[in-house]
C-alpha cells in the first residue's frame, strides 16, 4: 500500500501543470491547463509575516509567556475585492488565532471590509469554531478605511458589531462593547520603496482596547522605519522596526516585522 501510494505521487508529480495547443505547421499558440483553460496570472497570493511581538493596535496580545508569531495567510484579489485568510501562531505554542476577511476598495481609495477573528484551543484538540449565538468566540469587524493614492494618508474606522466584544457594566450585566478605533497616519517615502511613517489611534468608547475601564483614549502610538530588501528577480522584502507606545497602559515595545509575500 506504501508503494502504490508513492508511485501515485510519483505519477501525479510527473505529469505537466499546462499544455500548449500548436497549429498545423507546429506554431505555438494558446497556452492551456489540464482543465481546457487558457493559463492566466494567478489571482491567489501567498503570505507569511514573523512578528517578534504581538501588537496589534495598541494592544499586547501576550502578555504572558510572550514569544515571536508567525502568520501565515492565503488572499485572493480581483480588481478591487480582496478575500484572505490568516492564521497567528506563537512559536511556543501558546498563542492561536484564526481570520477570515473580504474587502473591496474603490479607485477613490475607499474601502470597506468586514473581517471574523477567532482564537481556538491551544491546549485541546476540541473547539467551538462553529458555535454561534451570544456565547460565541468570534469577533466580528466592520471597516472603514481611506487611503488615497496621491496623498501620504491614511485613516481606518473599525467597529466590532457582534461576538465576544463584551463587559461586565456596573449592575453586572454582559453588555455588546461594540469597541471602536479610529487610526491615522501619515509616512514618507525614500528610494528603493524605504518608508518612515507615523500612526495614531485612538478608542473611541469603553473597548476591548482600553481594557473596558476607560471611554475616549488614544491608545497607540507607532513610529515605524520599513527598509526593503530588493532582489535580482524583481521580489521585494520588507524588513520593519517600529516603536509603538500605548499612553492608556503607559507601555512601550519596540516590534520587529518581516513581510514575505508571493
Amino acid at each position: 500500500m506504501r508503494f502504490l501510494l508513492i508511485l501515485s505521487i510519483a505519477v501525479l508529480c510527473s505529469l505537466p501543470l499546462r499544455a500548449e495547443v500548436t497549429d498545423s505547421i507546429g506554431n505555438n499558440t494558446v497556452e492551456r491547463n489540464e482543465w481546457g483553460g487558457k493559463l492566466i496570472k494567478s489571482p491567489f497570493g501567498l503570505g507569511l509575516d514573523l512578528q517578534t511581538k504581538y501588537v496589534w493596535r495598541g494592544m499586547e496580545m501576550m502578555t504572558e509567556d510572550s514569544a515571536p508569531v508567525l502568520f501565515p495567510s492565503i488572499n485572493y484579489s480581483y480588481k478591487g475585492l480582496f478575500v484572505y485568510a490568516m492564521g497567528g501562531y506563537a512559536v511556543n505554542g501558546k498563542y492561536a488565532e484564526v481570520d477570515f476577511g473580504v474587502g473591496y476598495t474603490l479607485p477613490n481609495g475607499i474601502g470597506i471590509a468586514v473581517n471574523d477573528y477567532y482564537y481556538p484551543s491551544i491546549d485541546s484538540k476540541e473547539d467551538h469554531y462553529m458555535k454561534g449565538g451570544r456565547n460565541t468566540g468570534h469577533w466580528l469587524e466592520a471597516v472603514l478605511s481611506y487611503n488615497p493614492s496621491n496623498i501620504p494618508v491614511w485613516a481606518t474606522l473599525s467597529n466590532f458589531f457582534y461576538g465576544a466584544d463584551k463587559y461586565i457594566d456596573d449592575k453586572g450585566a454582559e453588555k455588546q462593547a461594540y469597541s471602536t478605533y479610529l487610526e491615522i497616519g501619515s509616512f514618507y517615502n525614500f528610494l528603493d520603496y524605504n518608508r518612515i511613517s507615523l500612526a495614531l489611534g485612538a478608542a473611541l468608547n469603553k473597548s476591548c482596547y482600553t481594557g473596558y475601564e476607560h471611554d475616549f483614549s488614544l491608545c497607540n502610538i507607532e513610529l515605524k522605519y520599513t527598509y526593503s530588501v530588493n532582489f535580482k528577480s524583481g521580489w521585494q522584502l520588507p524588513l520593519s522596526v517600529a516603536y509603538i507606545y500605548n499612553p492608556v497602559f503607559n507601555k512601550s515595545f519596540v516590534n520587529f516585522t518581516a513581510n514575505l509575500a508571493f
